[in-house]
C-alpha cells in the first residue's frame, strides 16, 4: 500500500479553517470541496490514459485523455458526499457511484446500509472519498466491498487519518493495489473513536447538525 500524505501550504491553511469549532457549516463546506480539488491533483497522478491525436491551430500532435473504463468515483455516505464535488471538478467524465455505512458508536464497526454501484467494477480504477480515517473501519469496509465487486485498483482520499487508522488499511489490503492519500496525518485516537486534534464530526459540521 502507498500512502501519500500532501505537504502543501494551501491544504495546510484550508485544513487549519476547518478544524476551527467556530467555522460555520457554508464555510466547511467550501473549504472540503475547495481541499478534495487538492488532494485529487495527488490522488489522481496515476490515472489511467491513452494516447491520442489532437489537431491544434498549427498542425497535429499527439496527446492522452482517460482512458476506457472511466474512472469510478464513490463517496462514503454521507460526509464522503462533501467531498465529490471537487473531485468530479477535476475529473469530470468519471462515473460515481454511492456506498452508505454507518459505524456504531460503541463497537464502531461498519454495517452497510445503502449501495448504488455497477454489479461488475472489473478493471477499473476506483476512488473512494471518506473524509476522516478515523479506526479505518468503515474505509475498510468500502475497500473490501469494491474489490468484492472485481476492482483492480482502489485510491482513498481522506481529509485527516491517524496512525491506527492507517495501519488498520494496511494490514487489510495485503498485495491488493491501494493508494492512501492524506491531507495530514493527526496524532491519535481517542476513547471514543475521535480523531486528536482532529476537527469533530465532519458529516454534522458539512450539514449544521452539530448540537
Amino acid at each position: 500500500m502507498r500512502v501519500h500524505i500532501a505537504d502543501h501550504p494551501l491544504i495546510t491553511h484550508k485544513l487549519t479553517v476547518l478544524r476551527d469549532a467556530t467555522t460555520p457549516s457554508p464555510m466547511f463546506r467550501q473549504l472540503t470541496e475547495e481541499l478534495m480539488t487538492l488532494l485529487a491533483y495527488e490522488a489522481t497522478r496515476s490515472v489511467r490514459v491513452e494516447e491520442c491525436e489532437v489537431t491544434t491551430p498549427v498542425t497535429t500532435t499527439t496527446g492522452v485523455k482517460i482512458a476506457d473504463p472511466k474512472p469510478l468515483v464513490v463517496p462514503i455516505l454521507r460526509a464522503g458526499l462533501g467531498m465529490l464535488e471537487g473531485m468530479t471538478k477535476l475529473i469530470p467524465t468519471a462515473e460515481v457511484g454511492f456506498l452508505g455505512l454507518v459505524r456504531d458508536e460503541e463497537t464502531l464497526k461498519p454495517t452497510t446500509y445503502a449501495e448504488r454501484l455497477p454489479d461488475n467494477l472489473a478493471g477499473r480504477q476506483c476512488f473512494a472519498l471518506d473524509p476522516m480515517l478515523a479506526t479505518g473501519g468503515s474505509l475498510a469496509a468500502a475497500i473490501t466491498y469494491l474489490f468484492d465487486r472485481g476492482a483492480t485498483e482502489v485510491t482513498a482520499v481522506c481529509l485527516l487519518g491517524t496512525p491506527e487508522g492507517v495501519h488498520a488499511i494496511e494490514s487489510l489490503v495485503g498485495d491488493r493495489d491501494v493508494t492512501l492519500v492524506l491531507g495530514a496525518l493527526d496524532e491519535r485516537l481517542d476513547q471514543k473513536g475521535f480523531i486528536v486534534p482532529g476537527l469533530g464530526d465532519a458529516g454534522d459540521r458539512l450539514y449544521g447538525t452539530t448540537v
